[in-house]
């Protein structure tokens, strides 16, 4: 099958300029509301990245996420909210950008292109087979990530990757690929709309998925969330009266004796009251 950058090609609509706003963003929320069905076309192998991932954490290994531009800082948004919301290790999964952290808000020309610095981040970082590595590029031709999943694969590490385009050179390099066609942007080549929507979709999916396997939710709750601010706080004393059937004021002093909603709960339940 030949590669065709769907991501880059004209866009469905033109005179974007003598639009009306109500008109912009009414053909905008249009582009929008097929991304979802184009996720949803790509489940199978969505699943079949996640129980990889799962098993490979299950054995010590970690996630990375690794790209360039928006699709970079896509992947460092999951992975830093991973921490936070499922009280996990912050180095259990991580985002490399090319660019480094510079390249989070301000663009690092030509970074992208560099064909040795993706491997490079990753051994930074010890980067191991027991590793998940996961290359996110709209276009799927970006040569820092495809340079350093070639690298992960002639090391036995296994690659999968989030892509809008069918057949990519990405594509042909993950042994996982995740292929989510979304189509010609609003905005011609414009790849931060309905392809970033696509790829914070499955990162949404890979992450939250994955951690409810490894038993960081019980029921339908964040038990092991860290308690950063009075909101979080908040949330695990809720929690905690609805698990337990306690009072707020028992909840606010188990809360603030075991500093963690999992661990107030195990500890109630084995008379620690």
């Amino acid at each position: 099958m030949s590669f065709i950058k769907t991501t880059e090609q004209d866009s469905n609509y033109n005179h974007l300029e003598k639009m009306s706003v109500s008109e912009l963003l009414s053909n905008i929320n249009n582009e929008d509301k097929s991304v979802p069905i184009a996720v949803e076309k790509a489940l199978p192998k969505i699943e079949e990245l996640i129980e990889k991932i799962v098993n490979q954490l299950n054995k010590g290994g970690r996630l990375f996420y690794i790209g360039a531009g928006t699709s970079g800082r896509l992947g460092i948004l999951d992975a830093s909210e991973c921490p936070p919301t499922f009280g996990v290790p912050h180095d259990l999964v991580i985002g490399l950008i090319a660019g480094g952290d510079t390249a989070i808000r301000k663009a690092v020309e030509f970074a992208e292109d560099s064909l040795t610095l993706g491997w490079e981040n990753l051994q930074a970082y010890n980067i191991n087979k027991k590793d998940v590595v996961i290359g996110i590029a709209a276009s799927g031709t970006t040569p820092y990530v495809i340079a350093a999943l070639d690298k992960c694969n002639k090391n036995n590490i296994i690659t999968g990757c989030i892509t809008c385009n069918i057949n990519s050179p990405l594509s042909q390099t993950a042994k996982y690929p995740i292929e989510v066609l979304v189509g010609p942007e609003f905005v011609t080549g414009s790849s931060r709309m309905k392809a970033g929507t696509a790829q914070k979709l499955v990162l949404n999916m890979i992450t939250t998925t994955t951690m409810i396997q490894l038993g960081h939710v019980k029921g339908n709750k964040m038990v092991d969330m860290q308690l950063s601010n009075n909101k979080l706080v908040d949330r695990g004393v809720k929690i905690l009266m609805s698990e337990l059937n306690i009072t707020e004021d028992k909840a606010k002093i188990l809360i603030e004796a075991n500093g963690n909603v999992r661990l107030a709960i195990q500890n109630y339940n084995n008379g620690n009251k």
